[in-house]
């Protein structure tokens, strides 16, 4: 599978991140299998969070023996320094591993937020002590939200993060400010050599009142050729690699069409965000 670099830490992350929020509710038996599959497709990063149900527990046995084959990022949704702090810690042991590579400000989905957050005795501050301390060697920010990327363009201008998280799909992309803060997020990204990780990369829209047909708190794309284009298109912009979808099913399709990357033209790109003017973008 194609690696990219992720921005200035220097790890050449494979474009499929694994997506650990698959592990939602699942026997250790069955996150083994998908572990499993994730290692045999070359998969070197992780993307994990202790917001996402089982899937610390189920992750960790695994670290003993495969850390090393990692680059393992997880996050926290506190938002004041003593809860992030304490949060990491239960992390770490849950995850039996002694550092992180990348620790992140989880769903920071506003800008009060980001000035909770960013505020004297605020989850930053427990970051930036835990990298001094070698708890983690690089600090990031993640979240979703119509806002997201015009978010993370003041979060970039208040600290000098090394990775941002945040949603990219051809849906979402037909709506013209999020795409123009998107391209100018990415651009700035490229400027300061931060490393930039995509979700929702397969989003049909979201469910409403239809039947959940996969774990995903979305409507995914859900047939291979569908996948192929939504991976091609995500890809094709400056980014490292997608988190994949939070579904077991679904991720060996993703892991398939990340195998299969085709970059798409300038002229390819717009015609897939021109039929995505048609469908209801997850965020609006």
């Amino acid at each position: 599978m194609q690696t990219r670099r992720f921005g200035r830490t220097g790890h050449m992350s494979t474009v499929a991140i694994f997506g650990a929020a698959a592990f939602w509710e699942i026997s250790q038996s069955d996150a083994d299998r998908t572990m499993e599959q994730v290692i045999a497709a070359g998969i070197n990063h992780i993307d994990i969070a202790p917001s996402y149900g089982q899937a610390e527990d189920r992750v960790g046995p695994w670290m003993p023996r495969t850390r090393e084959k990692f680059f393992l990022g997880c996050k926290t949704q506190q938002r004041t320094r003593e809860g992030a702090w304490n949060e990491m810690q239960a992390s770490l042991k849950r995850l039996q591993t002694e550092r992180f590579d990348l620790y992140q400000l989880h769903a920071v989905t506003s800008f009060e937020e980001l000035d909770q957050v960013c505020m004297k005795g605020g989850a930053l501050e427990a970051i930036v002590e835990a990298q001094k301390a070698g708890l983690t060697r690089f600090i990031g920010i993640t979240g979703h939200g119509v806002q997201a990327p015009a978010i993370y363009l003041e979060a970039l201008r208040r600290f000098d993060f090394d990775s941002l998280l945040f949603p990219l799909n051809y849906v979402q992309m037909s709506m013209p400010v999020y795409r123009q803060n998107t391209l100018d997020l990415i651009a700035a990204c490229r400027a300061k050599d931060v490393g930039t990780m995509v979700i929702k990369s397969i989003t049909h829209g979201p469910w409403g009142h239809k039947k959940h047909t996969a774990n995903t708190w979305y409507e995914p794309f859900e047939k291979m050729n569908e996948i192929q284009d939504a991976v091609n298109f995500a890809l094709s912009y400056d980014v490292t690699g997608i988190c994949t979808a939070g579904d077991t099913r679904i991720l060996p399709l993703v892991l398939r069409a990340c195998e299969d990357l085709k970059p798409l033209s300038a002229d390819e790109q717009e015609n897939l965000i021109e039929s995505g003017k048609a469908l209801e973008p997850l965020f609006s």
